[in-house]
């Protein structure tokens, strides 16, 4: 018998989810946990947005590295490789020149971070974005900057989980938000993986596939 998964994102949270989230063997959340309280307070993982302006106020933060959720995790996971980011960067730069410092990476400061708090930090691996970027073009229809720290997040747990023995949920999910992800495209393929019984929502009651919350 496999883990119980859930991945909570910083969209709107249905009422009723916080005590379930809690009941899960792995949760993870996103950058700055926007969803304690309405999705629980139970935090195992934070996936951080480690370049740009994200990335930058993250690690300078004294909140932020104080704040509850980060306190309790055990690991932060850095969804940007920085050599694929370093790569992009030309390309952005001459696609989207305002986003000048959208490939600056600071990974090492969120394993130093990780390191002086007994933390493990993981980088998602390169080739988790370069998978999805092959299955994105096949249904994005306008040009996109990078995907979602999200998506990265829920790939990179899939990927773990080839065998099927995790189950894996989603919450919080609303597919909308920075214009540089491709967000219709990303709901089409998070739509694909529950079709295919790889992921589930997490709704109330009961535990179930249905679309709420992703």
């Amino acid at each position: 018998m496999g883990q119980r998964i859930v991945i909570v994102g910083n969209g709107e949270i249905n009422e009723g989810v916080a005590d379930m989230i809690n009941g899960f063997d792995l949760v993870i959340r996103f950058n700055d946990c926007r969803s304690l309280g309405p999705g629980g307070e139970k935090t195992d993982i934070v996936a951080v947005c480690n370049t740009g302006r994200p990335g930058k106020a993250m690690t300078q933060d004294v909140l932020w590295k104080e704040s509850a959720a980060v306190k309790q995790a055990t690991a932060i996971w850095s969804v940007r490789h920085p050599a694929k980011f370093a790569e992009m960067q030309p390309h952005i730069l001459q696609h989207w020149p305002e986003l000048d410092d959208f490939c600056s990476d600071y990974s090492d400061a969120f394993a130093a971070i990780a390191t002086s708090s007994g933390k493990e930090h993981l980088i998602i691996p390169r080739e988790v974005h370069d998978e999805l970027d092959r299955q994105l073009s096949a249904v994005a229809v306008d040009p996109y900057v990078c995907p979602s720290g999200g998506l990265l997040t829920i790939a990179h747990v899939l990927s773990l989980n080839e065998t099927q023995k995790d189950t894996v949920f989603i919450v919080g999910f609303g597919h909308q938000g920075w214009n540089g992800h491709p967000f219709n495209a990303e709901k089409q393929l998070v739509s694909d993986w529950k079709a295919a019984g790889r992921l589930s929502s997490l709704s109330h009651p009961p535990l179930s596939s249905a679309s709420q919350g992703a």
